[in-house]
C-alpha cells in the first residue's frame, strides 16, 4: 500500500471462519508529521495532567538529594525511582506558609500545595484544587473532565475538590472503574463504525429542555437559591459538553486498547493488597488516558495520615511515625521509613505503566505531566516545610526532566503555578497572602 493511500482510517479487512473482520492499524509514521511528534495535520498529540499522592511524607535526610541541578545522587528513599531518573524532577525545600494559622495536621500540606491557601480548619478548600483548575481548561475535550482512584479502598480519599463540599469521589474497585470507563457510553476511537448511543441522544434533549427553563426558575427564587441554581446549571452545561463529545466520532488512537474485565479484588489497608489494587487501577487509568476518555487524572496510593500496614500487624504507617523510636545507630525510624520506600516503589511502578504505552515518537508518559506529592515532610513532627514534590513526564516537550530543584523555603505555590502555565492556563500569579507568587520553577521549563 502506498503512503498516498494510507489514512488514519485505514484498516486491514478479511474473512475469519466465514465472518468479515477488520483490524485497525497502529499509529504509523504515515499518520504523523515528519518529526513523529504531532499528527500529519500538525495537530498536537493530547497533553495530560495527573497527580499521585502518598501519605506521611518521608525522612528529609534520606529523601532530599544533596546536589542541585542534573548531577545529583539519588538518596536511599528515592533509589526505587532510579530507572525513571531521566523522566523525573525532584523539588525539595518548598514550604506551605501558614500565615499565622495553626498547622492543620495532615491537611495544611496537601491543601496548600493544591490550592495555594493555608486552611483555617482541616480540609478547607476555599478555592478549587490544582487538578480542577487544569480540568476546567482542558477537561472539556474528553468524556470525563477528570478521573480519580484510591488504592486503599475509601472513596473519600480524594483531594480533587472544587470546594470543601464539592469532592470528586475516588473509585476504589478495579471492576467498578473498568465498568465506568469501558461500559455504557464508551466509544472505541479505533472502531470501524461509529454509532452514537440513542439513549444519550435522548438525555441530551432532556438536558436542553431543562436548560431552557433556567430564566423562568430564576425569577421565582431568592438570592441564595439563585446562586445554588446557577451552580446546578453550570454542572448541566458541563454535562452537555461531555455528551457532545460522546455523540461525536472520536479520533483514532493507536495507543488505545480495551482491556479484559479485571478480576474482583478485595480492599484492605494491608500494603500488599493496596499494591495489587494500585496496579490494577493504574493500568486502567493509563488506558483511559490513552483512549482520550480523560486528560486529567488523580491517584491516591495512601491517604494523608497513611493507614497502610504490614500483613499481620495492627500498627499502621501513621501510628509508627509517632510511636516508633528513632534508631540511634541508623538515625531514623526504620519501620516507618519502610513504608516510605514501599510508596516510592509504587510510584516507580506507576511510571512504568505510563511509560509502557507507546504514543507518537515516545510514550504516554512523555505526553503527561504528573505531580507526585505528600502532605508533610517528616510525619513525626507534622512538618509542612520542605514538602516532597516530584514532577514526572515531559508534557509533550514543554518540561525539562531529570533535574533537582531546591526551593530554599520558597512557597510551594511556585510548583503549582508552573503546572498551570505548562498546561496552558493564562495565569501570571497564584496563591494567597505570603504564598502568592509570580515565579514558576524555571529550571524545569523548556
Amino acid at each position: 500500500m502506498s503512503k498516498k493511500g494510507l489514512t488514519r482510517r485505514t484498516v486491514l479487512r478479511g474473512m475469519l471462519q466465514g465472518s468479515a473482520v477488520s483490524v485497525a492499524l497502529p499509529l504509523l509514521d504515515g499518520f504523523l508529521n515528519t518529526n513523529g511528534n504531532a499528527f500529519a495535520s500538525e495537530a498536537p498529540l493530547p497533553q495530560r495532567f495527573g497527580t499521585w499522592f502518598w501519605g506521611c511524607g518521608m525522612t528529609p535526610e534520606r529523601w532530599n538529594p544533596e546536589a542541585e541541578g542534573t548531577d545529583f545522587a539519588l538518596p536511599p528513599e528515592l533509589q526505587a525511582l532510579a530507572r525513571h531518573r531521566r523522566e523525573l524532577s525532584i523539588c525539595s525545600g518548598f514550604n506551605v506558609h501558614l500565615d499565622n494559622k495553626p498547622n492543620q495536621v495532615h491537611s495544611s500540606g496537601v491543601v496548600g500545595t493544591l490550592t495555594g491557601n493555608a486552611p483555617s480548619v482541616p480540609d478547607e478548600f476555599v478555592s478549587p484544587s490544582l487538578d480542577v483548575l487544569v480540568a476546567d481548561a482542558i477537561g472539556s475535550r474528553s468524556r470525563f473532565r477528570s478521573l480519580e482512584v484510591a488504592a486503599s479502598g475509601d472513596p473519600r480519599h480524594s483531594y480533587s475538590r472544587r470546594s470543601s463540599s464539592v469532592i470528586n469521589a475516588a473509585e476504589v474497585s478495579p471492576v467498578a472503574f473498568y465498568q465506568r470507563i469501558f461500559g455504557t457510553g464508551f466509544q472505541d476511537p479505533n472502531a470501524r463504525n461509529f454509532q452514537p448511543d440513542p439513549q444519550l441522544m435522548m438525555r441530551r434533549s432532556v438536558l436542553s429542555a431543562v436548560k431552557e427553563d433556567r430564566q423562568r426558575l430564576m425569577r421565582q427564587l431568592g438570592a441564595g437559591d439563585r446562586v445554588r441554581l446557577d451552580q446546578y446549571f453550570t454542572a448541566v452545561r458541563q454535562a452537555e459538553q461531555q455528551l457532545d463529545i460522546m455523540l461525536s466520532e472520536p479520533e483514532p488512537l493507536a495507543s488505545c486498547r480495551v482491556p479484559d474485565v479485571p478480576e474482583a479484588s478485595a480492599t484492605d489497608t494491608e500494603i500488599d493488597v493496596v499494591d495489587r489494587n494500585h496496579r490494577l487501577l493504574a493500568e486502567l487509568m493509563a488506558l483511559a488516558v490513552a483512549c482520550d476518555q480523560t486528560r486529567v487524572f488523580n491517584v491516591v496510593y495512601s491517604p494523608g495520615a497513611s493507614n497502610l500496614r504490614r500483613g499481620g500487624s495492627t500498627a499502621n504507617h501513621h501510628q509508627l511515625t509517632h510511636e516508633e523510636s528513632v534508631d540511634p545507630a541508623l538515625g531514623y525510624q526504620p519501620q516507618a521509613t519502610w513504608f516510605v520506600e514501599r510508596s516510592m516503589q509504587a510510584f516507580a511502578h506507576y511510571l512504568d505503566i505510563l511509560k509502557a504505552v507507546p504514543e507518537g515518537d515516545g510514550t504516554l508518559l512523555d505526553n503527561c505531566l504528573v505531580l507526585a506529592h505528600s502532605e508533610t515532610s517528616l510525619a513525626k513532627t507534622h512538618d509542612v516545610s520542605g514538602l516532597p514534590l516530584m514532577l514526572a513526564g515531559r508534557a509533550g516537550g514543554k518540561v525539562r526532566s531529570g533535574v533537582h530543584v531546591m526551593g530554599r523555603g520558597d512557597a510551594v505555590t511556585r510548583v503549582g503555578l508552573t503546572v498551570q502555565q505548562v498546561m496552558g492556563l493564562p495565569v501570571a500569579q497564584w496563591g494567597t497572602r505570603s504564598m502568592q507568587t509570580d515565579r514558576p520553577v524555571s529550571e524545569v521549563l523548556v
